[in-house]
């Protein structure tokens, strides 16, 4: 069996991990690396030259699709860079993409992208990467799905410090409210950090400058019944990152740190699974075994077009005096 060829946009740190979960795959040929700068190309080739010696390197991300017979390509460029990427390769044929959050920081943008995949039948995953951590993984679907804190009634996300950004941090604190919540959202309404008052379409620089995008306050309700509320910020707070997830008859705690179950006065530490790689390297290799034997990626694009859809709800609420906002928007 011919191996799957994979190509990568973007290759510096995050596309050096993208390409780190490829090692050791038998069925997997890393041919071709793409980025703006020739020395990080060069850098690139150089560090996984000892697993494949023929990397084509691209300045160009067109002839790299034209000229590579590409079966997946990952997408680990600028946060609102992603788009035009992922439309070419959808349409160059390539069976798989895995592409950096946020999927894209406008509905127009994620719009194409969902239309270009799903036409050509592309499997598109994106990068919110606790959905490849075991005690996300564990406690989503062990200790949640398993019935432990009964129904789930909301759920409430808190990110701190100076990178609580909506587009840059801020889409995974969303996606970790999405998941637990398991619906679909159905009105937000928000509020952005003070000094924001005017933002109304992302006018960041790549996720950067935290001063380039606000921090936020938020609501979400979803279809189910569930309610999330996004506590983002503001930057001048210590950095953190936590989900509270409430339910009919216990709740959860759960942070990168650890995760702990609640019952009247009973606590109980919630025990991860040990996987051998986790993280974005085990998203990649997610995404190999489906183009290979099938399946359904656990951050599909439509769950990644959720989080754009709260996000720029959020702006739109600003906007409208901090009220209520219907979704889905449409990108027009």
């Amino acid at each position: 069996m011919a191996k799957l060829r994979v190509g990568i946009i973007g290759c510096s740190g995050i596309g050096t991990t993208h390409a780190s979960g490829l090692v050791g795959l038998p069925n997997v040929e890393l041919a071709a690396g793409c980025d703006f700068v020739q020395s990080t190309l060069d850098a690139f080739k150089e560090k996984y030259q000892d697993n494949w010696d023929n990397i084509a390197l691209y300045t160009n991300h067109q002839e790299m699709l034209a000229a590579e017979d590409l079966d997946i390509v990952t997408v680990a460029t600028s946060d609102h860079r992603h788009a035009g990427l992922v439309v070419d390769a959808a349409n160059a044929g390539v069976k798989g993409i895995f592409c950096e959050k946020p999927m894209a920081t406008s509905i127009e943008d994620a719009d194409r992208m969902l239309e270009a995949t799903e036409r050509n039948g592309t499997i598109l995953s994106i990068d919110h990467t606790r959905r490849w951590q075991p005690l996300w993984r564990h406690t989503k679907n062990v200790v949640v799905g398993g019935g432990r804190i009964g129904d789930v009634q909301y759920v409430i996300g808190t990110l701190s410090g100076g990178r609580a950004m909506l587009f840059r941090n801020g889409t995974h604190l969303v996606d970790a409210i999405c998941y637990f919540a398991d619906s679909e959202p159905e009105w937000v309404s928000a509020e952005l950090e003070e000094g924001y008052e005017d933002y109304s379409e992302y006018k960041g620089d790549g996720g950067h400058v935290p001063a380039t995008e606000p921090s936020a306050h938020g609501y979400i309700h979803f279809a189910n019944g569930v309610r999330g509320y996004y506590a983002g910020g503001p930057k001048t707070t210590l950095s953190g990152f936590r989900v509270e997830i409430v339910g009919t008859n216990g709740y959860i705690l759960i942070s990168d740190r650890g995760a702990t179950l609640h019952q009247d006065d009973v606590v109980e530490t919630i025990e991860a699974p040990t996987w051998d790689i986790t993280g974005i390297p085990a998203g990649v290799r997610e995404l190999v075994g489906i183009i290979a034997e099938g399946g359904e990626p656990v951050s599909p694009g439509t769950e990644g077009y959720k989080v754009v859809q709260i996000i720029i709800g959020f702006l739109t609420s600003q906007q409208r005096d901090n009220g209520k906002v219907k979704l889905p928007l449409s990108g027009g």
